[in-house]
């Protein structure tokens, strides 16, 4: 005897439903938000060849490698911070959002707690031991005190004038920790250099302004510096510029910055943004992101100096195993950078 099936109205209203549904997951597994991340830039924006460049480096690296898609959004004067952030937090196949700067901090622990399904990563956030971190957020942090206590010590030791210069972008914080860590440095391994010290502002517009830099470098080396190390984004390319006119020695940030005036860039202070942004992309595409403070050092290889073929004729032999053998101290705290 042949069995027959007779399909109700209602079997067939579900047969229908589960189909829809099922081919609705099929869409949305290859645009959910496990394959889309976002970024908004810091004050200079990509092009600065520095900060927001390196943050971009690891946004690409992270598609080559781990198949990912991602938006970024430039602030311009960083008025539209957190406009910017809630935008991209707001789009379905968005999962990860970056901010890249201290400046970010409130802005982005206030989104993060709007939108508890969605993940944030903020570069340099600044820690507040009385305010809470959301758990969907990783406050991500780097010792530029110990990178910049490295460059500190090769310009000491370089220097034939005995006197050296540090250029701030917006006088903060966290750019005085770049600055304490420089005149330590220096100062350990030739405690007669004098540093001279000069910021281009006392807000976020001293990220973007080279002319203001390079005026600053440029009275610095009439007042004896030779070597000046900057921290500030931008503007630093006014150093630069600085540096070929007057023929003396700078020394770069966050990205190897050789190229902005070869043979004149004595070496950089790397912070390895593009490596910190690529770790907490692969951790969130593994399902094992975690909020809180996340801080990186020499221990971590969060941050570094260059020294490669293009300047090791300028640090000499002697230079570089003093500074290494400065290195291994900081690492075993026998150095204490406070």
């Amino acid at each position: 005897m042949k069995k027959i099936f007779i399909i109700t109205p209602v079997l067939l209203l579900v047969f229908i439903l589960y189909s829809c549904n099922k081919k609705k997951d099929s869409v949305d597994d290859k645009t959910n938000s496990k394959t889309k991340v976002g970024l908004v830039f810091d004050i200079g924006g990509r092009g600065d060849k520095s900060f927001n460049d390196a943050a971009f480096q690891g946004l690409e690296r992270a598609k080559q490698d781990l198949g990912i898609e991602f938006e970024v959004i430039d602030p311009g004067d960083g008025a539209d911070r957190e406009s910017a952030l809630r935008k991209l937090a707001s789009k379905n196949d968005i999962g990860l959002v970056f901010a890249v700067g201290f400046i970010f901090t409130e802005d982005i622990t206030t989104v993060a707690k709007d939108f508890p399904n969605k993940k944030f990563g903020c570069i340099d956030y600044t820690v507040n031991p009385e305010n809470e971190i959301p758990e969907n957020l990783a406050a991500l942090e780097f010792k530029e005190e110990e990178g910049s206590f490295l460059v500190g010590a090769i310009a000491g030791l370089l220097t034939k004038t005995n006197k050296v210069g540090f250029l701030g972008g917006m006088e903060s914080a966290l750019i005085k920790k770049f600055e304490n860590g420089y005149i330590k440095g220096v100062n350990y391994v030739n405690p007669d250099c004098k540093v001279l010290v000069g910021y281009v502002s006392v807000s976020a517009d001293g990220f973007k302004n080279p002319g203001k830099g390079k005026e600053i470098s440029l009275s610095q080396y009439s007042n004896g510096a030779d070597i000046i190390y900057h921290a500030s984004g931008l503007s630093g390319l006014g150093l630069f510029e600085a540096a070929r006119e007057e023929r003396k020695l700078s020394i770069g940030v966050d990205l190897d910055q050789y190229n902005e005036a070869p043979g004149f860039v004595l070496t950089s202070m790397t912070k390895q943004v593009d490596e910190i942004i690529y770790q907490t992309i692969r951790d969130f595409l593994d399902d094992k992101f975690t909020g809180g403070v996340k801080t990186l050092g020499l221990k971590e290889k969060g941050v570094n100096y260059v020294y490669d073929k293009n300047n090791e004729k300028l640090i000499p032999k002697d230079v570089r195993e003093k500074v290494e053998e400065i290195r291994s101290k900081i690492i075993s705290n026998e150095i204490i950078i406070n």
